[in-house]
């Protein structure tokens, strides 16, 4: 694999952290800033909004610009709008912050999937993936557990100074080692659109959704669940982020190697592991071990299923990477902005933080549904054959997922 995509991996993981830091750094974002806990949550919901508007518009903007500058600009502006965040005493401006700084990010991660897997070799994919979800999940094992204990220590700013500093290297990174010129499209987004209107990607695209909003339901209140109803110190806090987000890691490496290979069996197996994990973790959540062995198995369930949807829609779009990479971006950030603001809901309603933990269960359920009707569907209208699940490629080198 080129080094290049481990740099882009490495911007990844600023901008990762970023946007999963929240989940530690929301009780005292909601004290200093006089909102409640629901209102801190949406913050993320504002990034997972900004994610979802900005990665088509975002990846039809960057077509214009080298591949290179289109990634430089994207890391500027992530960068400036968090020094604004750090300063603002605003709750307001500082929602207002999150979202351009998704803009950004979103326009980051289209560009970068469509420079990785040109990148890397035709049926690598999956790997190439795996690689820039890596930075996310290292952001989840070192950054966000980092940005907790910065909350702790000096207070929620400095985990945003501390993600400002992170990204000047990324940037020297990305000057230094991503071609200019690679990627540069001849074909404009009018062709782009025209190869996404297929039944089949819109099937995973809808997937993604559905699981990244179970994801992210219970990761944005996970701080609050642990602390008040499975009765882990704040101290401890960190330790049990970097676990989930150990759990993370060892999804997308299991993820990025078996989606070039076996996708199918990934998703059949770890769909119905997900749902049922999940509905174990919202009943055994007030018992000290159950929670932490959940913790870290339903972050290797997640991110597996969840990388193998990502390379899975990239691999339904050879022909329109960019564009692929902005609607696969969009679609998990509907699912990253519809969990936070659910489990907000039933936490207001007055479910308590339990509650968060079911609406992830019902979430994935639902994706599991849509896959089986995307399976039987075809059988009463064979003209939409391609909208079913993908399949696993017969033997053979170099032959990907069809």
């Amino acid at each position: 694999m080129p080094f290049a995509v481990y740099l882009l991996g490495l911007a990844v993981f600023a901008q990762g952290t970023s946007e999963f830091m929240l989940s530690g750094l929301v009780p005292g974002i909601a004290r200093d800033l006089h909102v409640s806990i629901p209102a801190a949550g949406l913050l993320t919901s504002a990034f997972a909004a900004g994610m979802v508007v900005g990665a088509p518009l975002m990846a039809v903007l960057s077509l214009r610009l080298s591949r290179r500058s289109a990634l430089l600009t994207f890391l500027v502006v992530f960068l400036l709008v968090h020094v604004v965040g750090a300063l603002t005493t605003s709750y307001e401006v500082l929602l207002v912050t999150r979202v351009l700084a998704a803009l950004a990010n979103a326009g980051f991660l289209a560009v970068a999937m469509a420079t990785a897997i040109g990148l890397a070799p035709p049926d690598a994919k999956g790997r190439a993936t795996s690689i820039l979800l890596g930075g996310v999940t290292i952001a989840c094992v070192a950054g966000v557990p980092g940005g907790a204990l910065l909350g702790e220590l000096w207070g929620w700013r400095s985990a945003f100074w501390a993600v400002a500093i992170a990204l000047v290297p990324a940037i020297v990174a990305v000057l230094k080692s991503v071609p200019a010129a690679r990627g540069v499209r001849e074909s404009g987004a009018r062709d782009e659109l025209r190869a996404l209107r297929r039944p089949r990607l819109l099937v995973l695209l809808a997937l993604g959704a559905l699981v990244n909003g179970g994801t992210f339901c219970t990761f944005t209140y996970l701080a609050p669940l642990l602390t008040e109803v499975s009765g882990i110190g704040t101290a401890w806090l960190p330790g049990m982020l970097a676990l989930f987000g150990l759990g993370s890691f060892a999804g997308v490496t299991i993820g990025g190697r078996i989606a070039d290979v076996r996708p199918t069996l990934l998703l059949v197996v770890g769909g119905p592991a997900l749902v049922t994990g999940w509905a174990l973790f919202a009943a055994s959540a007030g018992a000290l071990v159950p929670a932490v062995v959940l913790v870290f198995v339903q972050g290797t369930l997640s991110f597996a299923v969840g990388s193998t949807l990502i390379s899975q829609v990239l691999y339904a779009a050879t022909d329109a990477p960019t564009l692929a990479g902005g609607f696969a971006t969009a679609a998990f950030n509907v699912g990253a902005a519809l969990g936070p603001w659910l489990g907000g809901v039933v936490i207001g309603a007055g479910f308590g933080f339990r509650a968060p933990v079911w609406v992830s269960a019902g979430l994935v359920a639902a994706a599991l549904a849509v896959a089986a009707a995307a399976h039987l569907l075809p059988r009463l209208t064979p003209r939409l054959a391609p909208a079913d699940l993908p399949s696993d490629p017969a033997p053979g080198p170099g032959r990907p997922p069809v």
